[in-house]
């Protein structure tokens, strides 16, 4: 554990800087395959309504209705993007505590973006918008 001041020796901090990346890299891809199953779920929800609309009739019950399968695409989405940043936000905190200062997860910024567009989504098929 280094102290607040020291700096630390370019071996160490090349390894540090290595292991944010990859941590990094790892919430970049729940950010692209959470964004993938909002954006699916979003689309599909949208989809069969516009298609029951000019049908002008609705569509046939089913095991799951589209907005059901709608709805669990997006929840799965958002949920395993919050679990992701948690960890993230998690490990970061770890580095942190050993290695003093972590530069901001730009990551996690998109992350937040992306999750609370999702729970728009959410919202938007829940209340029938």
């Amino acid at each position: 554990m280094s102290a607040p001041g020291t700096a630390l020796p370019d071996a160490t901090r090349l390894a540090l800087d290595r292991t944010r990346l990859a941590y990094e890299r790892t919430l970049m891809a729940w950010v692209r395959t959470s964004a993938s199953l909002i954006s699916f779920g979003f689309t599909f929800y949208k989809f069969f309504q516009a298609f029951a609309d000019s049908q002008q009739r609705a569509l046939p019950e089913r095991f799951i209705s589209t907005r059901g399968a709608a709805l669990l695409l997006i929840s799965v989405g958002v949920f395993g993007l919050m679990l992701a940043m948690l960890e993230h936000r998690r490990h970061l905190q770890q580095l942190r505590v050993e290695y003093g200062h972590v530069p901001t997860s730009v990551a996690a910024v998109m992350a937040t973006v992306i999750s609370l567009l999702g729970v728009l989504g959410l919202a938007a098929v829940l209340f029938r918008l």
